[in-house]
């Protein structure tokens, strides 16, 4: 009984893995369910190996030189075929389901593979939480109107999700989505042609993450209209779509496309036009 007991808690961890990657429980519970489900189909297949070999403890017979009388290699031969514990079909079963259930957990990480929004590695690299209409926050909860932000001032950006950012945890809102907002003369940016409609009133949005290895850009120099990273030095020409003209950052910070609402507050258009932050495997800096 206790083998069948393990093998059946082994199906249930595997069933127990597809769920939680099912439900996004994160991956302790999947390495729990899955590293539980391991365990206890080692443990029942140690268990049986015992049970099976319940032979007594091994002596040396004295016997003479020579070979042994036919009824002793009988009694050998007997004793290497016969099961003291016979191998049932519900212990097969068994272990068949463990297996089984196993198996079958470890192809859904594959579902993973395959392009889909939130699911995709690359897809969660190259997208962030905006979306087209969504209104821009202070770190407070405040919605921004362009008139909130003086000429050459700038002010950090996030999406609104229900709830002011000072309150929640980074991975709520999605640290990849922070945006500074800076509000220069219209007539001085040398934007191309199709991004000049995402400027509303001199306001214009980049990613706040740096493009070199992902630190915030956070010191504006109205003078030059530049933004500077204090991390490494890295420096960015706002007024030409935050193309990097000094330091180790090889592409500009991504913009984020900016409208207004029917009350005169901005949202966003869609997403920003490229991956934010540090250059990564798949995307070349």
């Amino acid at each position: 009984m206790l083998v069948v007991a393990c093998f059946a808690l082994a199906t249930l961890g595997g069933l127990a893995f597809a769920l939680c990657y099912g439900f996004d429980l994160g991956s302790e519970a999947l390495g729990a369910s899955l590293g539980g489900a391991l365990a206890f189909v080692g443990f029942g297949l140690a268990v049986w190996a015992q049970l099976v070999d319940d032979r007594e403890p091994q002596y040396v017979e004295e016997r003479a030189v020579g070979p042994s009388p036919e009824p002793t290699w009988d009694s050998f031969e007997e004793a290497l075929t016969t099961q003291p514990i016979p191998r049932t079909k519900v212990l097969w079963g068994m272990l068949g389901m463990a297996v089984g259930s196993i198996g079958l957990a470890a192809l859904f990480p594959l579902r993973s593979m395959f392009p889909s929004e939130g699911r995709n590695p690359q897809a969660v690299l190259t997208h962030t939480r905006w979306k087209p209409g969504q209104a821009l926050i202070t770190e407070e909860g405040e919605r921004i109107k362009p008139d909130d932000l003086d000429f050459g001032s700038v002010l950090t950006a996030y999406p609104d999700t229900g709830h002011p950012p000072a309150t929640i945890d980074e991975s709520e809102y999605n640290a990849d989505a922070v945006t500074l907002l800076i509000r220069v003369q219209p007539e001085l940016l040398k934007l191309p042609a199709h991004r000049k409609a995402w400027v509303i009133d001199g306001v214009v949005g980049y990613s706040k993450l740096c493009t070199h290895a992902g630190c915030p850009v956070g010191l504006y120099a109205d003078e030059y209209a530049q933004l500077l990273c204090p991390c490494h030095h890295s420096i960015f020409d706002v007024l030409r779509g935050a193309v990097p003209v000094n330091g180790p950052a090889a592409r500009p910070l991504p913009q984020l496309p900016l409208t207004t609402d029917s009350d005169g507050y901005l949202v966003a258009l869609g997403d920003f036009t490229a991956p934010t932050g540090a250059a990564w495997w798949g995307f070349p800096s």
